[in-house]
């Protein structure tokens, strides 16, 4: 069963022309498609905590620095801290674009989002190096495109955008070079651009690909050209940990290799823990419509499995969901490089399905199971029509109501057409998840973290206007917010309120932020409201009550665990 989807074919070798320029064009026209999806409204939200926050910090401290400080090197936070959380690759990229066209959420989400955009023709080049008609490498590159959490995540100003793009590189070189060996260099330069990116988790994905090649294609280990392809890679990694070491010596092992990796391991980090079925959770809440197809995708790679792709996508997505589940450290995003694996299996699936049609081949019944797929979109098509019409009537919103309807109007022209046995719902579905992944983007909506608390920029902006850059401020706020310290350049710690009443007697020039209604402990005629934004106020001390205070206070920085 499903030998139709075959590995037979060489992808740029032995094609005709033609196949090649019709190749070309898919993957010009995927790309630009990534591109409109993953640039449309970049900039017009502000950034999150956490990740996109430390990230811009880091660059900006980076990018403000002289070269010969070294800063791009050691890197630094705005408190003038070590960076050791992660390897600077995307904070160079970030800094780089900033000294072209200055500061601003674009410019700060643009290197993540144009890898990740790049990312879809590469996933095209994987599926057709492993499968043998284009159709399942073309379905699978626009899956991908419009999984949810891909589209969202890929577009921030973080690290995992980068490594899928750099992921996917790495496995189409290794595919390639089971034909030309000389490929294999290629394998170490995507590997060490992902350790140069997020550390220790290019070992991890690595690793994914050579218990694929034992698996597949063992020959391959020999191969003198991969293994100087990894050797290639490694060595700006080996120099930059290096440097690090050379700098700061143990600070750097206990910080960066034990405390912001390995402890994640059997540890949890900032509380971000879950259950082992936590990553099972994120991809059924975020997987629609294609993690219907997943389970068909796995049964046909289980049966197949003595094909390439099935042996790739079963490695793949086992491997690597088994690790991450395991892991004590849980956090949505550690689940993306999961998503092109099981592109591949829906791809594979929905290929197997359309088939027939482009062969001419006629079936009474195409589509298996034509009343319980209909069932399962009509039911979800009749709640996406509920949600349209509350955000119509009942809480007018227009961009949700938009977004709504899009989707509604998408799942139920597919569950008509798959009523009526008609394959081309395959193309309505693509073509309508794509359609509503843009009306999205270009909402205020896909940031939803945003949302979770109060507007950073109008109190960032509070800040500055009545604060020296350096200045440290405490807040009664209970967690940090790297987002917060970006747009107002000051260094802002949580603090409980005895810490801020201390600080309070003993800092010779307190500056506090405070929930408007939470002032109530400080002495009323010692206290001076600088501005009030958002129900927050900035405070400090009445001069006309100023008097020389208990302890002489000093600039205090506060290292914060950071979880990109």
């Amino acid at each position: 069963m499903g030998q139709e989807i075959s590995t037979s074919h060489r992808f740029g070798m032995g094609q005709s022309r033609f196949e090649a320029w019709v190749d070309r064009g898919w993957l010009l026209g995927l790309l630009v498609a990534a591109m409109v999806l993953f640039g449309v409204n970049l900039g017009d939200l502000p950034l999150r905590d956490w990740d996109e926050g430390i990230v811009a910090q880091v660059a900006r401290e980076m990018w403000r620095s002289p070269f010969l400080s070294q800063n791009w090197l050691y890197p630094k936070d705005l408190s003038g801290n070590p960076y050791f959380n992660k390897p600077p690759l995307m904070h160079w990229l970030v800094a780089l674009i900033y000294s072209i066209a200055g500061v601003s959420e674009l410019t700060s989400r643009l290197p993540g989002a144009m890898l990740t955009a790049c990312s879809v023709p590469l996933l095209y080049w994987v599926g057709r190096e492993v499968f043998f008609r284009r159709t399942a490498a073309i379905f699978s590159a626009l899956v991908y495109l419009t999984w949810l959490p891909v589209a969202r995540q890929g577009r921030m100003a973080m690290l995992d955008g980068a490594v899928l793009c750099f992921f996917l590189l790495m496995m189409a070189c290794l595919l390639r070079s089971r034909r030309d060996l000389r490929w294999g260099l290629g394998v170490g330069i995507g590997f060490g651009l992902i350790c140069l990116t997020k550390g220790i988790l290019g070992i991890l994905l690595a690793a994914i690909g050579g218990l694929f090649l034992i698996w597949d294609t063992p020959r391959l280990l020999t191969s003198r050209y991969l293994w100087l392809g990894m050797a290639i890679g490694a060595t700006p990694v080996g120099l930059w940990y290096g440097a690090q070491w050379s700098h700061y010596h143990q600070q750097f092992v206990n910080a960066h290799l034990f405390n912001q990796s390995l402890v994640r391991v059997w540890g949890t980090v900032g509380n971000n823990d879950g259950p082992v079925w936590y990553y099972l959770w994120e991809i059924l809440k975020y997987g629609f419509p294609w993690l219907l197809f997943v389970p068909h995708g796995l049964r046909l790679a289980w049966e197949n499995r003595g094909l390439s792709w099935a042996r790739l996508v079963i490695v793949w997505s086992g491997v690597y969901l088994l690790v991450i589940s395991a892991m004590q450290t849980k956090l949505p995003w550690y689940v993306l490089p999961i998503y092109p694996a099981l592109s591949l299996m829906v791809g594979a699936q929905l290929s197997r399905m359309w088939n027939p049609l482009m062969m001419g081949i006629r079936q009474p019944r195409p589509i298996v199971h034509a009343r319980i797929w209909f069932a399962v979109f009509a039911m979800f098509g009749f709640v996406v029509w509920g949600l349209s019409a509350y955000f119509t009537f009942f809480a007018p919103q227009p961009d949700l109501q938009l977004i709504s309807s899009t989707l509604a109007l998408t799942i139920t022209v597919t569950a008509i057409l798959i009523l009526r046995q008609d394959i081309q719902f395959i193309s309505v579905l693509i073509w309508g998840t794509y359609l509503t992944l843009v009306v999205l983007m270009m909402s205020s909506h896909w940031v939803w973290e945003l949302a979770e608390t109060y507007p950073v920029k109008p109190v960032a902006a509070m800040i500055q206007r009545h604060t020296l850059r350096g200045q440290v401020i405490y807040t009664s706020y209970p967690d940090f917010r790297p987002s917060l310290n970006f747009y107002s350049d000051r260094v802002i710690i949580p603090a409980a309120e005895d810490e801020l009443q201390q600080r309070w007697k003993t800092d010779p020039h307190p500056y506090q932020l405070l929930k408007a209604s939470a002032q109530g402990y400080l002495p009323p005629k010692q206290t001076q409201v600088l501005e009030m934004q958002e129900d927050w106020i900035l405070v400090t001390r009445n001069p006309r009550s100023q008097s020389k205070p208990m302890v002489s206070a000093h600039r205090e920085t506060r290292e914060v665990s950071t979880f990109d």
